[in-house]
């Protein structure tokens, strides 16, 4: 079977040691670790620049592995293994439950079986995107204000929400900043071009990184238009 290709790891713990460990051996297998020691700052970095994969400690100060887990299943799909000192079944249950797809205790600590664990969850994420329709299923539900991309909720700002209502409802079609502003706020406040730009920045960040892929498309002095890879232009009426 043929090894996964180099990843963008995160590590979330507080150890020192542990951390550096954990480092070290990904770094020897290829892979691009970043590290975290607390729980607070990781929904924070995700949604920022979503790793492939998450070594998540369970025990963390502020805010604990599982809080963290929970809130960032809330929004993306990445594989997460949690690392615990606790080995207690209520323990492993309790942190799959919450969203986790591995659960590795730290006593004894191979970090052997770590990197087994990481190269195995790797091969099935990579075998889950192979598997996904070459255009990504977008549900939007206008009477519960949501929108999801395969399966996972997008946290969507109300004028996120629209933006993606009207570009995502005529693919292929170029929308101009002025229609687009037209559609922003109910209570027809005072926003600029900018204001678009801005929400349109967002939306495109949320969108990759849920499904890896940005559908929306800049239109050099005229506006954007939404259009998957494989899908077709709208035809006009």
């Amino acid at each position: 079977m043929n090894a996964p290709r180099p990843a963008d790891i995160l590590v979330v713990e507080d150890e020192p040691k542990m951390a550096g460990l954990l480092l070290d051996y990904l770094r020897a297998e290829g892979h691009h670790p970043r590290h975290l020691a607390e729980g607070s700052g990781v929904e924070a970095v995700v949604r920022a620049s979503p790793p492939d994969l998450i070594l998540l400690d369970l025990m963390l100060p502020g805010l604990d592995g599982l809080a963290v887990c929970r809130a960032l299943r809330a929004f993306c799909a990445v594989p997460i293994i949690m690392l615990t000192a606790r080995s207690e079944e209520a323990d492993r249950l309790a942190g799959l439950d919450g969203g986790a797809d591995d659960y590795i205790g730290k006593t004894p600590f191979s970090p052997r079986e770590v990197m087994a664990r990481v190269r195995a969850q790797l091969r099935r994420a990579q075998g889950r995107v192979a598997a996904l329709p070459s255009t990504p299923q977008l549900r939007i539900d206008d009477g519960a204000w949501q929108a999801s991309l395969n399966g996972l909720l997008l946290d969507l700002t109300p004028a996120e929400f629209r933006l993606l209502r009207v570009l995502a409802a005529a693919p292929g079609q170029v929308f101009s900043r002025e229609q687009l502003l037209d559609q922003l706020h109910d209570d027809h406040r005072a926003v600029t071009d900018r204001t678009v730009d801005s929400h349109i920045k967002n939306l495109r960040r949320k969108l990759g990184a849920a499904c890896g892929s940005d559908p929306i498309h800049s239109i050099y002095g005229v506006g954007y238009r939404f259009q998957w890879p494989e899908q077709k232009p709208a035809t006009p009426g």
